[in-house]
């Protein structure tokens, strides 16, 4: 097992014991081996120095995931700088706010992103540079024109024979060095920037080295944006680290493009968000079981064991047919799918996190998991429920320890609200913990509502039971008048040859069934259609703000 003091220790090591091995592909395009990458770090290192940035200087990025989205980040943390990586899926407004809340110094930016942004309306940046290939796209610095035009030349002189592993050599991280600042939200207002120290970054990828049993040079597939925490720690870093072949899906990832990069990567290991997983099992195999042969099959002893054990090889074969697990993360997996998953006995689990903790919080390995849960705390960290009883009442969980953030950027409002006195984060998560560390969700703190007589209803249990149900696609309960509203998305696909009075009459079936299945104060009242998709953050949640 690698193990490594520091963080960029632990990039050197990869770098270093990989060097002729493929490192970063773009999915149908370029191949970075891991010296090609030590190479293009070293560049931007010259580049970097002669362009006069200091370590602890902001360096923002913002692109579509790729290799050299990958190599820039690199090449900020490893040379001492701060990476802020900037979800592309933000607009112009919010790229801006977050480039000049961070007093980034230099903006990396992707080939769709640089036709949007204004660099007037970013008047600290000191350089804006091309993510495809490095070049300038602005310079407002002499230095920075002058490094990047003469980089060649700067790069054959420092290294006149031949830029080999025994070269590599990187900055010495402290554990509370701030590493990284991860912005929850592009809106002016809403924004706060994460503050992860070297610490947090290395307590998580320590935490997969020693507990996630992939080998060096199998392949991994990127599908979760690197500039979300989530994405980056383990797909991305993690990845990188353990001396994988990683591939991003450089283009919009859809269910058809996911499929095809399974089925041609053949991944080690996924690592996904519910939405992908609940889709290709909607979509891909509950159509083929869900009729009456099916069920009667699957209701024979003798013969349900055999059914469900090649139905368990159909489902991994749509997940690339090679991962140890499937681990989901960001959101709740929805129950059905996931009581369908156990019972074929298909290795997944849930894991949980938050930006706060770079990401992990809890996890346990497939063979542990308990439905329901999301697994146990992980190494580094410790949990626990504010409750008098923790396994049974329900409270906000609070976790400390090695990946907690060191506080909110310029906000210590917000971070004294988070950070309590002795250092336990308060996730504003509500849940229970049972006798062997297994935690269990209930919801958002902020999303419970009150019922008439002060009884608890948490939207996400009744969203989970609506969700699937027939042609529904997503749902979201709200407060009105004292009522439980239940917006709806029809699924499109389902929904295709009925009309809108058979609609109707199919969710007020649908509203009928649900509330038999729940307690009079959680009942809802009526179910109004949405005709468009729910608006989502870049984890796939819905937007709940936007639909109170």
């Amino acid at each position: 097992m690698d193990t490594a003091s520091s963080f960029n220790d632990y990039i050197q090591k990869a770098i270093v014991n990989n060097w002729d091995h493929d490192a970063l592909t773009d999915y149908q395009g370029i191949t970075l081996q891991f010296h090609d990458v030590a190479r293009k770090i070293e560049k931007i290192h010259i580049l970097f120095e002669n362009a006069g940035v200091k370590q602890g200087d902001k360096i923002a990025l913002c692109g579509r995931n790729s290799a050299h989205w990958a190599v820039a980040f690199l090449a900020t943390l490893t040379y001492g700088a701060v990476a802020v990586p900037v979800l592309h899926e933000f607009n112009a407004e919010q790229i801006h706010n977050i480039v000049n809340h961070s007093e980034s110094k230099l903006l990396f930016v992707g080939d769709f992103i640089v036709k949007t942004i204004k660099p007037e309306a970013m008047p600290m940046l000191e350089g804006i540079i091309n993510l495809p290939d490095f070049s300038l796209y602005q310079s407002r610095s002499e230095k920075l024109t002058y490094a990047r035009e003469h980089l060649n030349l700067m790069f054959g002189s420092k290294y006149p024979r031949s830029f080999r592993a025994e070269h590599v050599s990187y900055h010495i991280d402290t554990p509370d060095e701030l590493a990284l600042i991860n912005y929850t939200s592009g809106t002016t207002g809403f924004s706060k920037g994460v503050m992860l120290p070297y610490r947090a970054l290395w307590g998580n990828l320590d935490f997969c080295m020693r507990r996630l049993p992939v080998k060096a040079n199998e392949n991994m597939l990127s599908i979760l944006p690197m500039a979300h925490m989530y994405g980056m720690s383990i797909e991305f870093i993690y990845g990188f680290c353990r001396g994988c072949h990683l591939y991003f899906l450089t283009r919009l990832p859809s269910p058809a493009i996911i499929a095809e990069a399974f089925a041609t990567v053949k991944p080690a290991i996924v690592i996904s968000v519910p939405l992908v997983v609940e889709k290709i099992i909607r979509k891909r195999v509950f159509p083929k079981i869900q009729n009456n042969r099916m069920r009667l099959l699957l209701q024979m002893p003798v013969i349900s064991r055999k059914v469900k054990e090649k139905i368990c090889e159909q489902v991994y074969q749509a997940f690339g047919g090679r991962a140890y697990e499937v681990i989901v993360g960001g959101a709740a997996l929805s129950r059905e799918v996931e009581q369908f998953l156990v019972s074929i006995r298909f290795p997944v689990t849930v894991g949980y996190g938050a930006t706060e903790c770079a990401p992990l919080i809890s996890y346990s390995d497939y063979k542990d998991f308990v439905p329901a849960s999301c697994g146990t705390p992980v190494d580094h960290m410790e949990v626990r429920i504010d409750s008098p009883s923790p396994a049974t009442v329900p409270g906000e969980i609070l976790t400390r320890g090695t990946n907690v953030m060191l506080g909110y950027y310029k906000n210590p409002e917000a971070t004294d609200a988070a950070l309590d006195s002795n250092g336990w984060y308060h996730t504003g998560d509500l849940g229970t913990m049972s006798a062997d560390g297994h935690i269990f969700i209930l919801g958002r703190i902020k999303n419970m509502l009150l019922g008439p007589s002060g009884q608890n209803i948490y939207p996400e249990e009744i969203e989970d039971q609506l969700n699937s149900m027939p042609m529904v696609s997503e749902s979201l309960i709200v407060e009105r008048d004292n009522r439980l509203v239940a917006l709806v998305h029809p699924d499109k696909d389902e929904v295709v040859d009925f009309g809108t009075d058979e609609l109707k009459a199919v969710m007020e079936q649908n509203r009928t069934e649900l509330n038999q299945r729940m307690p009079v104060y959680s009942r809802i009242s009526e179910i109004e259609l949405q005709s468009e998709e729910f608006l989502k953050t870049p984890k796939k949640s819905i937007k709940r703000y936007l639909y109170k």
